[in-house]
């Protein structure tokens, strides 16, 4: 009850005290459930952001940088000794490290669109061992509604629905890593064999296929999601942004393959993205 309820409730004289006792105790309640709201979200994000955690994370990152630097100097020294230029492999280094720059945004800005909810700590690590900006996303979204959440909210986040976030992301993603220790041997066996040149001649494999159907799916899933909200409730911005994007990847699409501008492809998920994410901005201040 807000105060000009009281105040019309109080100016009649025969519900004036019960009135006003009411709205006393209806603002207090209000301020307290307000307060301790505030409370539990301060108090779940205090732990997913703790110090432990950081140091947790830290120690993992830091092995998996160490690991990166091991095999970047045995690659470096194994060229060298079948007898690579220096000059080459050291150019080869330095635009490799200028190309990942640009792409490492879209991870940056999924690391800040996860650390909302799950913390900075969780998305940080789950964004750079064995993790896709795709996957991490969709995994994390559908976790959320499958434990009874309307979404990746943190008005809703406990700590419950957090550990099964996190156990469903960190379990999904083992998948390849249990598969390349049983499968990658046999695999990598058969791509040492040469193909006779009859064979799928210029024709992608069932992989590539495979890939696609899969994203097919997400993208039906997603916008079929999106128009629901729309037709139900008249939710159209979700919608909007799915197309704003969709056609900014269509654009690099377009010079990415019909004029052979093959860079390109390393900032199209970014650039995306950040055109999404401006859009969704720029409607709700318009809006």
């Amino acid at each position: 009850m807000d105060g000009a309820d009281c105040a019309e409730d109080a100016a009649n004289p025969h519900h004036a005290a019960l009135a006003i006792r009411e709205c006393d105790v209806r603002c207090t309640a209000s301020r307290i459930l307000s307060v301790l709201g505030m409370e539990i979200f301060m108090d779940f994000l205090s732990q997913v952001n703790s110090l432990p955690i950081y140091l947790i994370v830290a120690a993992i990152l830091l092995f998996i940088v160490i690991m990166c630097v091991v095999f970047l100097v045995k690659s470096y020294r194994a060229g060298i000794k079948i007898g690579m230029d220096p000059k080459v492999l050291k150019r080869a280094i330095t635009s490799s490290a200028t190309f990942t720059v640009l792409p490492s945004v879209s991870i940056l800005l999924g690391v800040i669109a996860l650390s909302g909810a799950l913390g900075v700590p969780v998305s940080w690590l789950r964004l750079s061992v064995i993790g896709a900006l795709q996957y991490e996303l969709n995994v994390a979204e559908i976790a959320a509604t499958s434990v009874g959440l309307s979404g990746l909210k943190l008005s809703e986040m406990n700590a419950t629905a957090f550990t099964t976030i996190v156990l469903v992301m960190t379990v999904g993603i083992l998948s390849g890593v249990v598969c390349s220790i049983f499968g990658l041997r046999k695999y990598l066996s058969k791509l040492s064999v040469k193909p006779k040149s009859s064979e799928n001649k210029g024709k992608p494999g069932f992989g590539a296929y495979a890939t696609i159907a899969m994203f097919i799916g997400l993208c039906s899933a997603y916008i079929g999601s999106y128009i629901g909200s729309f037709t139900s409730s008249g939710n159209y911005l979700p919608l909007v942004v799915a197309l704003i994007s969709a056609l900014v990847m269509g654009i690099f699409q377009y010079f990415t393959v019909k004029k052979k501008m093959a860079w390109l492809e390393n900032f199209d998920v970014a650039v995306s993205m950040i055109f999404g994410m401006a859009a969704a901005v720029l409607i709700h201040l318009a809006v």
